[in-house]
């Protein structure tokens, strides 16, 4: 896998490729309003390197499933909807877009083309070299940080944080826009400590304009079941009106915009 990534990335590089790059999508949303700014055409592609166990889409995970289609295709299906997303744009999310680089990246400059505003949601799942043709097609990112502590993020996803903060360095070096993402899950991510340490290390960085700290759902809980995958959340609790206050409160306190 890492070595037809690395064969992708490589034609994003080449300018003289012409015509539709093949990929593999989840789902479409063709009227988001929780991805981005505005109302969004939501791609979600297929594959991802992170197993979270709070994920609400784990038949995304596997890259060889999903719906196989190519960037003209979609591309054409998005300019269908041009008059409702033009004051919003398109997102891509997933699963994880930055496993599929030459595909988004060609989705991008076609929405681009066609004067949409673009965004894409990522776990930051691998490394820079990867993503750098992604960030620097998109308008803006959507930067899922799991955890701070890269010991409690490779508990929560299998993974370390590295890639994720190593994107963030990046957004900020470039000057790249930036909404931070955090689902705060009870007895992992939603303690006071590790809150406000997220906190104190996001206020370093001024290409932040939004962040969005994301109540733990088990909406996905059935699908798991349904795929025959251990759930280990199952007496995890939603978290609480105040739990979410306090949380919202050491953000507000460090002046962040959340």
């Amino acid at each position: 896998m890492l070595r037809k990534m690395l064969g992708e990335y490589m034609k994003t590089e080449d300018k003289t490729i012409k015509g539709p790059v093949v990929g593999r999508i989840h789902s479409i949303e063709s009227f988001g309003a929780v991805d981005g700014p505005g109302i969004r055409y939501v791609l979600f592609v297929q594959g991802c390197p992170l197993k979270c166990l709070f994920c609400h889409n784990p038949d995304s995970w596997c890259e060889y499933e999903g719906t196989l289609t190519d960037s003209e295709k979609i591309a054409n299906d998005i300019a269908t909807y041009k008059n409702y997303i033009k004051n919003g744009g398109v997102t891509i999310s997933g699963g994880e877009p930055l496993f599929q680089p030459a595909f988004v990246v060609d989705i991008l400059k076609r929405c681009k083309s066609m004067g949409l505003h673009t965004a894409v949601d990522t776990s930051g799942g691998v490394g820079l070299v990867l993503a750098k043709p992604v960030i620097d097609s998109a308008d803006m990112l959507l930067l899922d940080i799991k955890a701070l502590d890269p010991v409690l993020c490779k508990e929560l996803t299998g993974k370390s944080n590295e890639n994720a903060l190593e994107i963030l360095d990046y957004c900020e070096k470039i000057g790249k826009p930036i909404w931070i993402r955090h689902v705060m899950v009870p007895g992992y991510t939603l303690e006071k400590q590790s809150l406000e340490d997220l906190a104190d290390y996001l206020t370093a960085f001024t290409c932040i304009k939004k962040i969005e700290l994301l109540p733990f759902h088990k909406m996905g809980e059935y699908k798991w079941e349904q795929l025959g995958k251990e759930y280990s959340l199952t007496n995890t609790p939603e978290p609480t009106r105040e739990e979410i206050k306090m949380a919202n409160d050491i953000f507000r306190q460090r002046k962040l915009p959340i």
